[in-house]
């Protein structure tokens, strides 16, 4: 099942109402995010860098771990008003106007 980002938005709010009771605060949310995003990092060095895995790191998903990032950034933009699908679409306008050549241009890349 395909879904937009403005419809993620919509379902995590109505599970956050209706199972989650009600939303974190704005900071325990950040604090969240970062935890989260350490967990898919974690999973990211030892499947695509130099450390190894350790026993208590096999049961782990990269898939479910990005999910649990999404799902964290999905609530903070929900609580600050956020319209994810607006401010991607900007963002994309932003870096194809600002970036235009700049990777085409850069010797590191070559």
């Amino acid at each position: 099942m395909d879904i937009t980002i403005r419809e993620a938005q919509q379902k995590v709010d109505g599970w956050i109402q209706t199972v989650g009771v009600r939303y974190f605060n704005e900071l325990t949310n950040l604090g969240i995010l970062m935890e989260e995003t350490g967990e898919l990092a974690r999973i990211m060095v030892r499947k695509y860098g130099e450390q190894s895995f350790k026993e208590s790191d096999t049961d782990k998903d990269l898939a479910d771990e990005m999910a649990d990032v999404l799902w964290v950034l999905i609530c903070l933009a929900n609580q600050t008003g956020v319209d994810l699908t607006d401010a991607l679409q900007k963002n994309l306008e932003k870096k194809a106007t600002r970036d235009a050549a700049r990777h085409k241009d850069n010797e590191k890349l070559k």
